[in-house]
């Protein structure tokens, strides 16, 4: 039982920065923005994340940083995509590239420091019970907030007035331009949403998953959200399963070289990425599914003047 216990935490943890980052660009890619920088951005945040929660010993305000670091990053991407109507692809890619060498360079100063993590909740007898209480009342806060963020994802999306109004840029910029919405404003809003949860997601891989500093130490994640979205089709309850099942087949793996599974240890840790090839060629099949849920606009330009 504690074995089993041990590994489902894990798997939680490891899932969190998954969700929150898919959930991000899941609203970004909603108003009709793709943007491929989510690993960039998960980087800042890391980096900022520690290093204000190392230098004030508060992890709060690290988790704050990582956000703003993220913010920044999006807002960048925001002005050359929207404002100058440069190319979303190419500026996403220069977006992750830009972001893996900053933080590369903000952080060298902290490699090998001790970090300053965020503990799990300690609820009186519940927190004691077993399995259920671990699993349900004994996660770390941040945990609970990328749940909490799930559900305002899709109520938001699919519950109110300003959800519906995001999904309509993202279906046909035009008619809501025509309709008197300003589309760059409710696109530049989603992106910056979608940088805050990066850079949240980065902030909990530098102070809860593992609560130090490397370079590169998002490890391919955002690339993880990134499809996860597309997995998903757009919707965030399965964004959340999606999360679940990638995070579960990274640790699993992990389990599996710990027990000396008879298995190159090289082939076991390709299989979080080797799935999600797998996975997006199976989706791409579906071409029905991925038509009714994909923005029409997903990709596209918009300049209101023409």
């Amino acid at each position: 039982m504690g074995m089993i216990e041990g590994i489902m935490l894990t798997i939680i943890t490891a899932a969190t920065p998954l969700l929150i980052a898919a959930l991000g660009e899941l609203v970004a890619e909603r108003s009709g923005v793709l943007n491929l920088g989510v690993e960039g951005m998960m980087a800042v945040g890391a980096v900022c994340g520690f290093a204000v929660a190392f230098e004030t010993g508060e992890p709060v305000l690290g988790f704050l940083a990582a956000i703003a670091g993220g913010i920044i990053m999006a807002a960048l991407f925001g002005v050359v995509t929207l404002i100058f109507v440069a190319n979303q692809v190419a500026s996403g890619l220069a977006l992750t590239l830009f972001g893996l060498g900053l933080s590369g360079m903000l952080g060298s100063a902290y490699v090998g420091r001790p970090g300053v993590g965020m503990g799990n909740l300690d609820i009186p007898v519940l927190s004691d019970l077993p399995l259920v209480g671990a699993l349900v009342f004994g996660l770390d806060p941040i945990t609970y907030v990328a749940a909490a963020l799930a559900v305002a994802v899709w109520w938001f999306l699919f519950r109110s007035r300003g959800g519906l109004v995001l999904r309509a840029v993202g279906d046909s910029h035009a008619s809501a331009h025509a309709l008197g919405y300003n589309v760059i404003g409710v696109r530049f809003m989603a992106v910056l949403f979608g940088g805050a949860c990066a850079g949240l997601a980065g902030g909990y891989l530098s102070l809860v998953y593992t609560p130090q500093w490397a370079q590169d130490m998002t490890n391919g994640r955002g690339w993880i959200a990134l499809a996860l979205v597309v997995f998903a089709t757009w919707l965030p309850g399965r964004v959340v399963l999606g999360a679940l099942i990638f995070g579960a087949v990274s640790i699993l793996q992990l389990h599996a070289q710990a027990r000396d599974v008879a298995v190159a240890s090289q082939f076991l840790s390709m299989l979080p990425y080797l799935t999600t090839i797998v996975v997006l060629v199976i989706i791409s099949r579906n071409r029905l599914l991925l038509r009714v849920n994909t923005p029409a606009c997903l990709g596209q330009p918009f300049v209101p003047d023409r």
